[in-house]
């Protein structure tokens, strides 16, 4: 990400192809899809938030929305 400047989702996605929005926050699938990293990206501030890291199962089972 730090060798990176991301002008909005579409220049991310080409680099990171398993990355999706779910607004606000993009979620990464990391480690062989076996986990899912939640971030929110503020692309004017060039920040990225790691809100959680989560199992497949956990995510799947949607509570980090809350």
């Amino acid at each position: 990400m730090e060798s990176n400047s991301f002008g909005h989702f579409v220049d991310l996605k080409k680099t990171f192809g398993s990355a999706d929005q779910v607004r606000p926050h993009t979620v990464f699938d990391i480690s062989g899809n076996k986990y899912r990293l939640i971030a929110v990206v503020e692309y004017a501030l060039q920040t990225v938030s790691i809100e959680c890291v989560l199992t497949h199962a956990e995510y799947g089972k949607g509570r980090w929305r809350k």
